[in-house]
């Protein structure tokens, strides 16, 4: 017997206001409610409130978590959180989160700017701090609030983007085998570009507080330099390329794809996941799509798309689901849980 590092629940939590697609077909009446649908299979997006931070939705996931988790808040070892909208430039969110929780002061706490692959990043710093005996229990935290980023006149963005915090605790177990496994991650940096909020950091600051000049691109999305850009294509070609090649690497005579009772996709929106799926061979009956209540919700779409197909009861204990997240950075990363 070992002690490894098990996921031992996950909550999350959404805006209260919505954007649905028809709202989205009155702001764009050039894009009806089907075809949106048909392209992204996304029906509502969460927006958090103008007066919100991604903090705001991180505590209420994590007050969920401990209201129905059998686990005290002082047991809690480490306090991690992937987010690309935080609340300050400093201090790190995670500590201001670790205060408001009421969490010891002998927790670990940081921030980490991950995106689209950060649960897997997450639950692979989750593992190494549970299995080399740093924590006992780890609670690892996505939010995000992309809507602050998104021009209401960029369609391309605004119909897949929702906001959303998700709590996972990690916790270490005694076991035969491991439960988090064969992780895998990746980078290339000269896709950046493809994917960004260029101005707004120290890279490119705001002058006087002056917001760069409005634009209109090719397809009559409007912008500036400090809301979210997208290069669709860009993107999909990245995850078409990188994604099998991930997948590939985590299989091998010991573990075969047949063993794999359900695959949990970053989920990302329906045109692309069809894609990978079809491309992957993955049976439709263990590919998990859990998006279209709230959107891609970027970190945190695999946990909630895992708590939701857990709600239902098609994930059960002793399962085992191959997680792969992939996008902004250009970051991905894989890995196998055991339920």
């Amino acid at each position: 017997m070992g002690q490894y590092a098990r996921i031992q629940a996950i909550e999350y939590e959404l805006p209260v206001n919505t954007l649905s697609n028809e709202d989205l077909a009155r702001a764009h009446p050039e894009w009806g409610v089907e075809k949106i649908f048909s392209k992204v299979g996304i029906n509502t997006r969460h927006v958090i409130d103008a007066d919100e931070c991604a903090s705001d939705l991180a505590f209420r996931a994590c007050e969920k978590l401990f209201a129905g988790a059998a686990i005290e808040r002082g047991q809690i070892d480490f306090l991690i959180l992937c987010t690309q909208s935080p609340d300050y430039f400093l201090p790190a969110t995670a500590c201001v989160l670790q205060d408001r929780l009421g969490l010891s002061t002998t927790c670990g706490a940081f921030d980490f700017n991950q995106g689209c692959s950060g649960f897997i990043y997450g639950l692979g710093i989750a593992k190494g701090l549970i299995e080399t005996g740093q924590a006992r229990n780890v609670l690892l935290v996505t939010a995000e609030t992309y809507s602050k980023y998104i021009h209401p006149g960029d369609k391309s963005v605004r119909t897949l983007f929702g906001d959303a915090a998700a709590a996972t605790l990690i916790s270490v177990t005694e076991a035969e085998s491991p439960f988090l496994d064969r992780f895998q991650y990746g980078t290339d940096g000269s896709g950046a570009p493809n994917l960004i909020v260029a101005a707004g950091g120290r890279r490119r600051p705001l002058e006087g507080r002056v917001k760069p000049a409005e634009y209109t691109d090719s397809s009559g999305n409007v912008r500036t330099d400090v809301n979210l850009y997208m290069n669709g294509s860009a993107i999909f070609e990245f995850a078409m390329s990188r994604v099998p090649q991930l997948f590939a690497s985590l299989f091998d005579e010991r573990l075969t794809m047949e063993a794999i009772d359900f695959f949990a996709f970053h989920q990302a929106n329906k045109f692309m996941l069809d894609a990978l799926r079809r491309r992957l061979h993955i049976p439709a009956d263990k590919f998990i799509t859990e998006f279209a209540h709230c959107g891609n919700t970027v970190s945190s779409t695999i946990p909630i798309a895992l708590k939701e197909h857990h709600a239902k009861g098609h994930l059960r204990e002793g399962n085992r689901v191959v997680a792969v997240g992939f996008g902004v950075g250009y970051s991905w990363g894989g890995c196998v849980i055991r339920w």
